[in-house]
């Protein structure tokens, strides 16, 4: 008698009454084609067309330029103009409001194009290149989990191991502090090293070190992807103090001369055409000439800290690389380098020496600036450089991050895969996207792109392969049409025309005015020609919206600072209990104290009255507070982005204190503290304000502050040296985006 499998077997054997009537058969796991190369995406984060040395900066960057001189560097590459938006294009190969990533991942605005994540229809490059017989690693930021689903219990389908990566090491957020980053491990809270020259850059590249010593010495045939995703140069920025000496004097001649230099070594390279010239300054940068000595110090200070950065983070990159080729898999590598977006001017005209400040809309003083100069790049400070600097940055091209011109949404981008780049060394012109990565690189790896992806049919991809480019370096290019917007900022490109449209927030968007450039003529949109082609301004503005409806873009959202300030309300409570040794990670999930009311109160256990150490922090060096013991005295410090406001018990608390509490409430001066035990007030005073909204990135930690501490009072992780039972936080305000009816539903049930 014989058995056979059943219709929904894969076993391929037969099966009898005995082992010598049956016949085995072993599964094969699904294996990659023969000769598959290994791939690596690695993204670079805020750095501006012209802030690598390949693209004329001069920021030594020789790793990335070695990549550059063997591969091919694109001049015509465009990104989103926000981070997360050109991650989930990077990932999918598909337009991001398509996918549900209008804007940033911390935020969803209720609406199918800004959900802050990408829809789980739609496969992602590890998902697909995992199917394939690929081992999938991720490193660095993600920045593509939505709020609600930034904690502890997930859920983790939308974390990078929910994705398609089989391992994940790096932060979650938008942006780290690159000395005391909050990181993360497949799906737990991972400590830092225990190193004292600690640095992200260093970190991760260590790590991706680590995950491909161990898959090649446990599969050595199976070819792996890793996606590594710097914090460098998005802020702080951070490095060490030798790097930052390098470059001590380096830019004093100011941004407007680093601006010529940049152009003319690109144009000699051929990265801009001959006679190309820089457009007028970017609103608000004023000339290097007219500023005071003590501005062009400090500024230059900024520059010097940002340009020791890159290339720390550069000397990492060389040292993967040397790691690819120590271990025999360089020349089978394929590595495409890249940035998210243009240079950020988030710093404003001065820089800032925590960029919190910006985040919480805080006057940033020059002279508490100044003061700190010595400190820019460590540990002490959060650091972002003046606007001026991110303009040079971005040379030849106009405007930041965020707007939709060329220094918002034009980007470097190297690809490098021994072998297989004609024309070595030579600029590739044609027009690109982001959502061309995904096709290059399953073309690159003989996949084809898959039509069914969890039980729902996949839509084609939005970009092409730019294989034909790498093939030929002057081939006619193949991409037409691209849309792009960001915060309501808008913009077209198609047939060599580009139009963008002049918006500010909040004003009607139908009175807009397009502008006009002939790219192929004015590579860097100096020259607005709307007035000689009105016939195709309107068609372009036409095909704009269409492509907006298409894509999923509508409804048009410019807010900004308003849209960040709002939450994803779905999880938020009235009340959190929280257990000793707990990390609340920020998101929508977590307590939001910003611009709001609350209490928190500590029950202890067998209090002695001499005992010291963090009761509940929230945040880090930069911002936060923190309610903490000092040898039986109840201490809470609130750090508004290095404006400390201390409120401090008068006596220890008597031995046996069941119960500690602070409350922050509203007053006619600002905000009174409160600080009681056994609900007996101990200690009270009023503060300048409430914690400011804004805040991203940070954690709820009860019992000890880690990685960095909110006050300088205590080092991290300063652990409470007594024991408690719990903390609970309360709140009485509706929060921001909720309705007052909603909020009572929340309270009554709880």
């Amino acid at each position: 008698m014989t058995i056979p499998p059943s219709a929904t077997s894969r076993f391929r054997g037969s099966i009898g009454r005995t082992v010598a009537e049956s016949t085995p058969a072993w599964e094969q796991p699904r294996a990659a084609r023969t000769g598959s190369p290994n791939v690596i995406t690695i993204v670079l984060d805020d750095v501006g067309f012209g802030q690598l040395g390949c693209y004329g900066s001069s920021i030594a960057t020789p790793s990335i330029d070695s990549l550059a001189e063997q591969g091919a560097r694109f001049a015509n590459f465009h990104v989103a103009a926000l981070c997360s938006p050109t991650r989930a294009s990077l990932l999918t190969g598909r337009n991001h409001h398509a996918v549900g990533v209008g804007f940033l991942a911390d935020f969803d605005s209720g609406f199918p194009g800004y959900r802050g994540a990408v829809d789980r229809e739609v496969p992602m490059l590890p998902e697909i290149l995992r199917e394939e017989g690929y081992a999938t690693y991720a490193v660095g930021k993600w920045h593509l989990t939505p709020p609600s689903q930034l904690t502890q219990a997930g859920p983790f389908e939308q974390w990078p191991t929910g994705r398609g990566f089989d391992r994940y090491y790096g932060f979650l957020g938008g942006e780290e502090d690159q000395w005391a980053p909050e990181m993360w491990e497949d799906q737990h809270y991972a400590p830092l090293p225990d190193d004292p020259d600690y640095h992200v850059s260093a970190d991760l590249v260590n790590r991706s070190q680590r995950y491909l010593a161990d898959h090649i010495s446990a599969a050595p045939e199976r070819p792996f992807y890793l996606h590594l995703a710097f914090g460098a140069g998005h802020a702080p920025h951070q490095a060490p103090a030798e790097y930052i000496e390098r470059y001590r004097g380096a830019f004093d001649h100011g941004w407007d001369e680093e601006r010529a230099r940049i152009l003319q070594k690109q144009i000699e390279r051929g990265i801009v055409p001959a006679g190309t010239e820089l457009p007028e300054a970017n609103p608000g940068v004023r000339r290097w000439d007219v500023l005071t000595a003590d501005e062009k110090r400090l500024y230059a200070r900024m520059q010097e800290v940002f340009a020791a950065f890159m290339e720390y983070t550069d000397e990492q990159i060389g040292r993967l690389i040397d790691f690819l080729r120590e271990q025999g898999v360089h020349e089978n590598t394929l590595i495409v380098l890249l940035s998210d977006n243009g240079a950020s001017g988030e710093g404003g005209t001065h820089g800032s020496a925590n960029e919190y400040r910006y985040f919480l809309g805080l006057e940033d003083r020059f002279e508490d600036t100044l003061a700190r100069i010595d400190e820019l790049g460590s540990p002490l400070t959060h650091n972002h450089y003046p606007s001026g600097w991110a303009q040079a940055g971005n040379t030849p091209l106009k405007m930041y991050k965020k707007y939709t011109y060329g220094g918002g949404v034009r980007a470097p981008l190297i690809v490098h895969w021994p072998g297989n780049v004609a024309d070595s060394d030579q600029v590739r012109r044609q027009f690109h996207h982001v959502t061309d990565l995904v096709p290059t690189i399953l073309q690159a790896v003989g996949v084809d792109a898959p039509q069914y992806h969890r039980g729902a049919r996949v839509e084609p991809f939005d970009g092409i392969s730019l294989g034909y480019a790498l093939a030929e370096s002057d081939a006619v290019g193949k991409r037409a049409t691209q849309y792009f917007e960001t915060a309501g900022y808008r913009g077209i490109v198609k047939d060599g025309f580009k139009a963008v449209a002049v918006h500010e927030p909040g004003d009607d968007y139908d009175g807009d005015r397009w502008e006009l450039y002939a790219l192929e003529s004015d590579f860097n949109e100096t020259v607005d020609v709307a007035a000689e082609h009105p016939a195709l301004v309107r068609e372009l503005e036409e095909v704009w919206w269409s492509e907006a409806e298409r894509n999923r873009v509508l409804p048009l959202d410019d807010r900004m600072q308003t849209r960040v300030l709002s939450r994803d309300t779905g999880r938020e409570r009235a009340r959190y209990r929280l257990l000793p040794g707990s990390r609340l990670p920020n998101g929508s999930a977590a307590p939001g104290f910003g611009d709001r009311e609350f209490s928190i109160t500590v029950r202890l256990d067998g209090f002695a009255g001499t005992e010291s150490g963090v009761l509940v922090s929230y945040g880090r060096r930069a911002a936060g507070f923190s309610f903490f013991m000092e040898d039986g005295h109840l201490v809470f410090d609130l750090n508004r982005a290095g404006d400390h406001s201390l409120l401090r018990t008068p006596y220890a608390l008597a031995p046996g204190t069941a119960e500690v509490s602070i409350a922050l409430t509203r007053s006619d001066d600002g905000a009174r503290a409160t600080i009681s035990g056994d609900g007996v007030e101990v200690a009270s005073a009023v503060f300048p304000a409430l914690m400011p909204a804004g805040l991203g990135c940070l954690s709820v930690q009860v019992g000890y502050n880690y990685p960095s501490p909110v006050s300088s009072l205590y080092e991290r992780p300063a652990r409470y040296t007594g024991s408690m039972v719990d903390a609970v936080i309360e709140f009485s305000e509706v929060p921001t985006g909720l309705s007052a009816q909603d909020w009572q539903r929340l309270i009554a049930a709880e």
